[in-house]
This record gives structure tokens, C-alpha cells and sequence, in this order.
């Protein structure tokens, strides 16, 4: 990611800069690994491990993989704008609709086994 803005007048790079801050930050994306990379020294302990093990099988968020990896999101954040600058991350918009309501669904199962069962167990 290129972020040399020194050809673009002053209101043009301030625009760009935070376009590039916001793509990087953006809590509504959902990062997937494109290549096992081979990582440096900071990176090479477990949990970045089993980072690059889930974002190859999934699509998954910042947070996401900040409880999934025990990392603070800023060293997650860290981890994967790195990727995102060796080329080696896919990312989409996530699915918000659908993942808002994931925890729910026990619940739901739940509530139409009581309705549909009658009070003498048939």
C-alpha cells in the first residue's frame, strides 16, 4: 500500500490519508489469508499462528480474531495490516445481518421445540 501523498495537493492528501486510515480500521470487514507467509521474529509466536491458520480456512473480523487468538486488537490490527501490505489478505464487507444475530440461534431452536411440543410430552 503506497501511501505517499506528497504529489497531491494539501486538501487531496488529507482526503487520501484518512481514506487509508479508515479502510485499515474498519470494524465492518472480514480479512481471509491468500498465501502462508513466512513470519518475522514479532509474529512467530502461537497466537499469530492460529491466526493464519483460521484466516486460511474463513473469512473473519478484528474482533473476531482478537477473541479467538487472546491478542489485544491492536496487535491484531498490527498483524494484519502487515498482510495487508505483502498482498496476502483477501477482504470483503462483513455480513452483518447475518452475524448479529449468531448467538441467538440456540435460543431459537430452543423456542420451537417448547411451541411445538404438547404439555403431555407427545
Amino acid at each position: 500500500m503506497n501511501t505517499d501523498y506528497s504529489a497531491f495537493p494539501a486538501s487531496d492528501r488529507l482526503a487520501a490519508a484518512a481514506a487509508t486510515k479508515r479502510k485499515s480500521l474498519d470494524p465492518m470487514k472480514e480479512y481471509r489469508l491468500t498465501a502462508w507467509p513466512e513470519l518475522a521474529s514479532p509474529f512467530q509466536s502461537t497466537p499469530y499462528r492460529r491466526m493464519l491458520s483460521d484466516l486460511s480456512h474463513r473469512y473473519l473480523s478484528v474482533p473476531q480474531l482478537a477473541e479467538a487468538s487472546s491478542l489485544r486488537r491492536s496487535e491484531v490490527r498490527a498483524f494484519i495490516e502487515m498482510l495487508d501490505a505483502r498482498g496476502l489478505l483477501i477482504e470483503r464487507e462483513s455480513l452483518v445481518a447475518d452475524s448479529m444475530f449468531w448467538s441467538l440461534r440456540p435460543l431459537g431452536g430452543w423456542l420451537r421445540r417448547a411451541m411445538s411440543s404438547t404439555p403431555d410430552g407427545r
